[in-house]
């Protein structure tokens, strides 16, 4: 599992002009599932996405967590996180999991922040969306679940 996550201060998304997701200070996270991922994945990233301390505290340093900071996160699915551009001019997506995989796992990622005290919103699963976001810092960092060491 592929996460991007951004420090924003507002975030939302639309489909069709119709915004279906929408959150002030808090976490914008990009969610890609690859063929492979397990819920020990899911777990993992939850685990990251609500422990980094990525806010900061009052002496201006990032030392808090989401949870710490009471932020909310925008979840957005997104399988061209495992995009492979290594080779030719079109990227082969051939490592996402297909959406009978990816739908599960990205709502088990969901319902993982929100059990863990986060309000989370989302977007639609394989809908054409148009994600808006003021990034605060800017704060983007990357985590990967098959990158662990």
């Amino acid at each position: 599992m592929r996460l991007v996550i951004q420090r924003v201060l507002e975030s939302s998304v639309r489909i069709d002009r119709e915004c279906v997701g929408q959150i002030g200070p808090g976490l914008m996270v990009l969610c890609g599932v690859e063929e492979g991922d397990s819920e020990a994945d899911v777990r993992y990233c939850i685990e990251k996405t609500v422990n980094l301390r990525i806010f900061e505290d009052d002496a201006g340093k990032m030392n808090r967590s989401i949870l710490e900071a009471g932020g909310e996160i925008l979840a957005i699915s997104q399988f061209t996180l495992h995009g492979d551009v290594r080779h030719g001019r079109r990227p082969s997506f051939i490592k996402a999991a297909r959406p009978e995989t990816a739908v599960p796992l990205y709502q088990a990622y969901c319902d993982g922040l929100r059990q863990a005290g986060v309000h989370v919103e989302t977007g639609i699963f394989q809908a054409d969306m148009k994600v808006s976001l003021i990034n605060d810092g800017p704060v983007t960092l990357l985590v990967d679940s098959r990158k662990v060491f």
